[in-house]
């Protein structure tokens, strides 16, 4: 991640990615299956769970995906 985000911006995002993770599992779901159902590449959701940046457009899809309010895995 860019050195100039703050700590807090950082840890955020790592606590979305956790999240994002975890529905997954919870749902029985592989990271191919998620990105399938979501529509992204493969490698843009596993940058997601990664806690790297992510466009909010993105979020919105694996939120669908996932079955859950994009509130939720905002925390």
């Amino acid at each position: 991640m860019p050195p100039d985000h703050p700590q807090w911006v950082i840890d955020a995002r790592r606590a979305i990615g956790d999240r994002i993770r975890i529905r997954r599992i919870e749902i029985g779901w592989t990271q191919q299956r998620l990105y399938e159902a979501a529509g992204l590449p493969r490698n843009t959701l596993q940058r997601m769970e990664a806690g790297e940046e992510m466009k909010v457009s993105h979020l919105l899809r694996v939120a669908d995906a996932l079955r859950v309010h994009v509130r939720d895995l905002l925390g």
